[in-house]
């Protein structure tokens, strides 16, 4: 058994929810109405892939971004 990491970009849609980007694995992309929900859609999202990839005997790609992102809200009158 492997522990893996894979970087999250979570995006907030106008019409609510989240959709969850995995920039490390070409096409894994996936939504879910709130954070909680997006990244547990992630994980089925991420380990679908990896599936996929293991059956067409591609290699499993790795996350060597080493990134973490983060929004920060302030409130501040300088804007």
């Amino acid at each position: 058994m492997q522990t893996l990491q894979y970087r999250l970009i979570l995006t907030p849609e106008p019409e609510g929810g989240y959709t969850v980007k995995v920039p490390a694995i070409r096409g894994c992309i996936t939504y879910g109405e709130t954070i909680d929900e997006a990244i547990a859609m992630a994980k089925d999202a991420i380990e679908g892939c990896l599936e996929v990839l293991k059956e067409e005997g591609q290699p499993i790609p790795p996350d060597d971004s080493k990134t973490l992102e983060y929004s920060l809200n302030l409130t501040t009158e300088l804007v």
